[in-house]
């Protein structure tokens, strides 16, 4: 007999939640879903209540990535006014089987179980069990890893999107005073991130003076701008915006570089978040892989890493879903 578990990806724009099946070990089947506008709710609670309205399944076990670091079975969100807490869930959903995760642990998690055809091919690079690398820039920027402990892969959560951004050449070093104006602290999320990619495109407009397409100009007026300037930077549009998405990929894959050699990730580095996969004809052409490489006496150590995409923006709640699997093995 089946039974059902609750997964859930919690970010600052919407919030996704799925029933699974589980009917057999390592498998889950998915039985429903819905997203959220998380903004509209003031509290995962809410969304919870109205979500199980739908259905009548009895949750069994539930797991949850949310962005921001989970402390004692509680969350603060990073980019959302939220306080997510263990027990609360655990009441709201009368369940004792809880597991709060940070979304990009989840991700990674998520990564373990995707079919190839979600994975794409960046770099080749060679083939081996050991650590993994995992970024994504969406909303904010997440970081997590994967250790591998000699017979399975283990996730880790970490903060390292909110670490101090390193410039690597005069104009970064430019970029970085100009950012300083607006933030004390200028982190790699800062540029790594939806409204990271619209601070690059203001420093090359506001700060240098580049040309902006007038197109592009009215359009920022009433739409999403990192959208405008990615789409435009993809399409050649604008050659600001073309290349305020160059920069954005050259932090991008230095960062990348710097976290695989920090672990030793000789199991590959993967990429998730929307952003890679709405910009990926910009992220395959040359600028992530060029500042991933440049790492000097280190070149043909990075070389030899692989380099993947995650293409499924559903991996977050698919590694909460076998987090939540897990969760029931642990309990028979």
């Amino acid at each position: 007999m089946a039974q059902y578990i609750l997964a859930g990806d919690i970010g600052g724009t919407k919030t996704n939640l799925a029933i699974y099946a589980v009917e057999r070990p390592a498998h889950v089947t998915l039985v429903r879903e819905s997203s959220f506008s998380s903004r509209q709710h003031d509290g995962l609670e809410s969304v919870l209540g109205e979500f199980l309205k739908e259905g009548r399944e009895h949750v069994s076990a539930a797991a949850f990535g949310i962005a921001g670091p989970v402390l004692d079975g509680v969350v603060l969100a990073t980019n959302l006014p939220w306080k997510v807490e263990t027990d609360r869930i655990a009441k709201a959903l009368d369940c004792s089987r809880i597991q709060l995760m940070n979304d990009l642990e989840t991700t990674a998690y998520g990564s373990l179980f995707l079919p190839p055809q979600e994975i794409q091919i960046l770099h080749e690079g060679k083939t081996r069990n050991g650590h993994r690398v995992v970024i994504a820039a969406g909303t904010g920027l997440g970081q997590a890893f994967l250790m591998w402990d000699g017979t399975r892969y283990r996730p880790i959560a970490t903060e390292g999107g909110h670490a101090d951004f390193a410039p690597r050449t005069e104009k970064e070093v430019e970029l970085l005073h100009f950012l300083r104006r607006s933030y004390p602290h200028v982190s790699y999320e800062r540029l790594l991130s939806g409204p990271g990619l619209v601070n690059i495109f203001n420093f090359l407009d506001q700060h240098l003076h580049q040309p902006v397409a007038p197109i592009v100009r009215q359009r920022l007026v009433n739409e999403d701008p990192a959208a405008v300037i990615g789409q435009a930077g993809v399409e050649d549009l604008c050659s600001t915006c073309a290349e305020a998405v160059d920069i954005f990929f050259g932090v991008y894959g230095a960062q990348a570089g710097n976290l695989a050699l920090t672990i030793m990730g000789l199991g590959g580095v993967y990429i998730g978040g929307g952003i890679i996969v709405k910009l990926l004809a910009k992220a395959i052409s040359g600028a992530f892989m060029d500042a991933y490489l440049a790492k000097g006496r280190y070149a043909s150590f990075m070389a030899d890493i692989p380099v993947r995409i995650i293409l499924n923006a559903k991996a977050s709640q698919f590694g909460a879903a076998h987090a939540a699997r897990e969760l029931l093995a642990e309990n028979h």
